[in-house]
Parts: structure tokens; sequence; C-alpha cells
């Protein structure tokens, strides 16, 4: 681990910790130093001093493949403030100044040069990639404050996989906005790869009240929400918020047969994965080229789950993507696409659920 400026994290934030007993040591004094530091976080959540008016503009992902099977990634941990709801935003803790994080897409067989560089200036963070394998207590360490980590290990299974953060709490981590999604390519690409005409990323995760570790362990969100990741330069990329995928739906065009990759980042619920006016032809179940069904209506997706849904639009219209747990709809998590005979927005005005 590359070595940057250190700090005191219990004085960075700047809120004492009350001792418990008065005999003996304290319950904090056993705590390592970020067990401390969210201890402290839980207990005034709207106190941490070096969060106040911090917004991190995003820095953008960055990829470099270095070889035929090796591929540098690296990715930032900031606080950025996200719009979750129209004039709602969370001061998120995220990768990359998104939240969901920004989609990373590597291949079958690839080594993943991963770089973690925590521009958080109070709180560490870590990566767990569901899509490899690793050494927890090595390859998904903390890294600092203001301090850089580098770790490398294979991707040797295909599909569809959640990336989060990995630090303790991790709910706190994954629910105030550290998750994201990886696409390992299978190295010989899906039976149905040339009947396909678009492709989209998909991703459900929830938002509580702020960095509410009571809210985040006991209670409900208040927002279950859809995102969009760019497969490529050029495609829409959003956060998870409730209105972006209604206002500027996603496009095909009639006859189309539509690849969505699609994961429930939770960090709780279940996703009951559905699109309105269709069923789907295949469906890839973690996006496993193995694990294919065919005439599914509905995806049961766990959190942390993943698929690839494909589906053919025969009709021009607007098609709402939804989760089938429909009080979770309500919250927020519809996406629609519109279908027109052009592939081209129409400008018309489109259905929702």
């Amino acid at each position: 681990m590359k070595k940057g400026v250190k700090y005191l994290l219990t004085s960075a934030i700047g809120i004492g910790l009350i001792s418990g007993c008065s005999q003996g040591a304290s319950p904090e004094s056993s705590l390592q130093p970020e067990e401390k530091v969210l201890a402290a976080v839980t207990a005034q959540p709207e106190e941490i001093a070096p969060h106040k008016d911090l917004n991190q503009e995003p820095i953008p992902l960055k990829i470099d493949r270095v070889g035929p099977k090796e591929v540098n990634v690296e990715m930032t941990s900031q606080i950025t403030d996200i719009e979750i709801d129209k004039g709602k935003f969370y001061k998120a803790w995220t990768f990359n100044g998104e939240a969901p994080g920004p989609v990373v897409v590597v291949n079958e067989g690839d080594t993943i040069n991963f770089t973690l560089k925590n521009m958080d200036p109070a709180i560490p963070h870590s990566m767990d990639f569901h899509a490899v394998h690793a050494a927890p207590s090595k390859d998904f360490s903390n890294v600092q404050p203001d301090e850089t980590g580098t770790f490398s290990y294979p991707a040797n299974k295909p599909g569809v996989f959640m990336y989060h953060c990995g630090t303790s709490p991790v709910l706190s981590h994954i629910a105030n906005g550290m998750h994201g999604t990886i696409i390992v390519k299978p190295k010989d690409g899906y039976p149905t790869d040339k009947e396909i005409d678009r492709e989209y990323t998909i991703i459900q995760n929830e938002w509580y009240k702020y960095n509410d570790l009571e809210d985040f362990t006991n209670g409900v969100p208040s927002h279950v929400v859809f995102s969009t990741k760019a497969l490529k330069k050029g495609d829409p990329n959003t956060n998870g918020d409730t209105f972006t995928l209604k206002d500027n739906p996603l496009l095909a065009k009639v006859g189309d047969k539509v690849r969505i990759y699609i994961n429930n980042v939770g960090p709780n619920e279940v996703s009951s994965f559905h699109v309105v006016g269709t069923v789907f032809d295949d469906v890839y179940i973690d996006g496993n080229p193995y694990n294919r069904y065919k005439g599914l209506q509905t995806v049961m997706l766990p959190a942390s789950g993943g698929a690839v849904v494909e589906f053919t639009v025969t009709k021009a219209g607007s098609y709402p993507i939804v989760t089938h747990q429909f009080n979770h709809a309500q919250k927020g998590a519809v996406a629609i696409l519109k279908v027109t005979e052009t592939g081209q927005d129409d400008g018309k005005a489109t259905m929702s659920h």
C-alpha cells in the first residue's frame, strides 16, 4: 500500500466518544480506529465535520488493458452529493462520485490490478469485488484517508456481479452509496450474442435516512431506485434516483432484441425484476451462460444478485421496467424503455407505473 497523509481519525471527525463503563477499559478502547469513527458517525450522523459542505467533483473511472489477460482498474472513494429524488440530495459515500458507482467491464480470465484512492478525509474504505477469488483480509483490506491501495486478483468466472465497500460496518458503507456492478464477459460469449440489437445495464438500490445505521438495520427504505451505467462511451449513465429513467427513457426499435445486465445491490431488499409488455426470451442467472432459462416473466434477484435478461419488443410504445414488488416500484424503482419505429426518441409522452 502506498502511503499518503495520515489522519488521526477520531480527531478528524471531531466527535467525542462517551465512556460507557466506570471500571476497566471502556468499550470504545478496544475498537479499531475505523470502528471508533463509525461509532461516532452513527451516534451523531449530522455531525461528520470533515464531510460537512464537502461535495467532491466525480473523478472518472480508469480502465486500461495492459495485456491480453491483464487489466488495470483505478477507482476513487469520495464524498459527493447525489440527487436521489427531485430536489432531495444525499451526501453519499461513493465510488467515483456516482451512486451506484460506474460499471466495471472485464473479460473472463483477466487478472485485475485494482487501485483504490481514498479521497474521503475521515473514513477508511475498501473494495469487495464479488467477481474474484481473493483473500478478503488481505485483498479487500482498508485504505486509510488520503492513502492509496493496490491489489491484484483473477476474474475467472463470467457473470454480473456486485461490488461494494467492505469496511466495517459494511451495511453503513453500502447503504451510504458505496456499491456498483462488475461485468465479467464470458470468453466464449453468450449463445444469443448475434441476436442482440441493444444492451443496457440497470442497477437497483435503496436509500434510507441519511447515515442512520439503526434505520439501515431495522427500517424500510424511503426510496428504491434504478440507474443505468454506460457500457461504452456515449451510453446513458445515471445515478440511483426516482426520476431520470422516467424523464429520459431508454430507447429501442420495433423488433429489437434487447439485453439488460441487471444487478440488485440492495443492501437489504429482494428485487422481482420485470419488463411490462414482454416475456424474457433468455435469462442467464448471475450472468453465467451455463445458467440459462427461457420464457420467464420475472427474475428474482437477492441482494447482490445479478442476471442477464433478453427480450424482444414487437410494438411501438412505452415498456415500464419495474420490480414487481410494487411497494418498491411505488418508491421509485421504475424505468421506461421507449420503443419507436426508428429507435429514436419521437418526443411523445411515455406511460409509467
